[in-house]
């Protein structure tokens, strides 16, 4: 007769929890079996198998990436909200190798929301760059980078290796303040395509409106971070409730 009392765990759930205990004796940016050898593996089907490997990525265990295949994923990469390095100089103070891919860059008529931030008329056109940012060759944030189109010489700057702040300064305007927005949205096809994840997957999105010294907006920027792999740390001072 049956215990009633036992619990049946789904085979993904056991799968996973394999592979946990063998993520756990590896090193950062090692690979994991493919989805087609824990299926010969484990004998499950292809859907179970993505599973399994889907609870690892949710908890930011490992990270996938299209056409490699699964790795474990190194430590959270943690930024402070009171300062804003640039990606390059941050990846670097934190001991690791910073890398971009640039995606897109074109000239196009300004978005309702782009248009009003960069404080540009009706009409008027941008420069967006899209650029994929790693850190030791994981993905972390997909960037939308939008300017005035006037900064289009900036283009003439390496932005998979340069700094797109460096080249700003190179065309007269200088990055001093900003303020940033953040919220969480779904993956986009987009999104999931470069940071190598499952469509409407969970995102940490930051939207920046940087200004120069006369307060005179240079830079509109999306960030769209992996949140199992970027975090970020705000300070603040309590208020105390008014007394009697």
């Amino acid at each position: 007769m049956s215990d009633p009392t036992r619990t049946f765990a789904p085979r993904y759930f056991e799968i996973a929890q394999a592979l946990r205990a063998r993520a756990g004796k590896l090193h950062p940016h090692d690979s994991l079996p493919s989805d087609a050898e824990l299926c010969s593996e484990f004998g499950v089907s292809r859907m179970t198998a993505r599973a399994a490997v889907q609870e690892l990525v949710n908890d930011g265990l490992v990270y996938r990436e299209p056409g490699r295949g699964t790795f474990v994923s190194p430590p959270v990469v943690d930024r402070q909200l009171s300062n804003l390095l640039g990606f390059n100089a941050e990846m670097r103070a934190k001991g690791l190798a910073p890398s971009s891919v640039l995606i897109s860059a074109e000239i196009a008529p300004g978005t309702k929301t782009q248009l009003q931030m960069l404080y540009l008329e009706p009409g008027s056109e941008v420069l967006n760059i899209l650029r994929l940012r790693k850190a030791d060759d994981v993905p972390l944030v997909l960037d939308l980078n939008t300017l005035p189109a006037k900064f289009a010489g900036v283009l003439e700057t390496d932005l998979d290796t340069g700094s797109l702040h460096s080249a700003l300064i190179a065309e007269g305007a200088v990055p001093s303040q900003g303020t940033s927005t953040i919220t969480a949205e779904g993956a986009t096809q987009t999104d999931a395509k470069h940071l190598g994840l499952d469509a409407s997957s969970p995102l940490v999105v930051e939207r920046r409106l940087i200004r120069d010294p006369h307060g005179t907006p240079i830079e509109w920027t999306e960030s769209r971070y992996v949140p199992e792999r970027y975090s970020i740390t705000a300070q603040f001072t309590v208020e105390l409730p008014p007394q009697g």
